[in-house]
């Protein structure tokens, strides 16, 4: 979902409270060391680095998700919300502009896929024309976002479970093994859960 409104700003968050602590564990553990951490000399503190902002804060980790849901997906926005929330992480989103379910490590080939960006409140986003495994592909290229490489890599939070020989077909867990093939950490979340209107 896009830009949250009033309202939905008020819901209570769906995700378990065991998920969202231990999303920023990981987090917290891969955050770049400051410089006084690193033993680094005072000249090498005072001069600006890449791990440092413009308020000579520690950069926060980049998360990256994606989700087989598409952009317009419920678990994709509750997942944006609580990691925005929490505040210990900057959001990236690259997914499908719409639903791709089990079309496992497919990629496009014979199309040109488009970026278009989009609004999430709080992160930065793209929804994308071809397939999960195309939305990874595309943001680890370096070509939508500033960034050399993601802390993490998250796939979901995708409806329904992907278990068992579901697994070869699921295209949430192939976006995910994508980034893991590039050398980023990932993991993939689905929940057996419905949205009901």
């Amino acid at each position: 979902m896009a830009a949250s409104s009033g309202d939905e700003s008020r819901r209570p968050n769906p995700l378990p409270s065991g998920l969202v602590s231990n999303l920023q564990s990981v987090l917290a553990a891969r955050r770049p060391p400051s410089p006084e951490d690193a033993g680094s000399t005072a000249a090498e503190a005072e001069a600006p680095t890449a791990e440092t902002a413009a308020d000579d804060a520690p950069a926060k980790p980049v998360v990256l998700l994606t989700c087989a849901g598409g952009i317009q997906s419920p678990g994709l926005a509750a997942l944006v919300d609580a990691l925005v929330k929490g505040g210990r992480c900057d959001v990236h989103v690259c997914a499908p502009e719409s639903d791709k379910p089990v079309c496992g490590h497919s990629i496009t080939i014979r199309q040109t896929v488009s970026a278009t960006s989009v609004h999430f409140t709080g992160a930065k986003a793209f929804e994308i024309s071809g397939t999960p495994v195309d939305c990874i592909s595309l943001a680890l290229s370096g070509r939508l976002f500033s960034w050399s490489a993601p802390a993490l890599v998250i796939s979901g939070i995708n409806t329904g479970p992907n278990c068992g020989y579901e697994m070869f077909h699921s295209s949430a867990i192939a976006a995910a093994r994508e980034a893991l093939m590039c050398g980023v950490p990932s993991i993939a979340i689905s929940l057996n859960w419905w949205v009901c209107d």
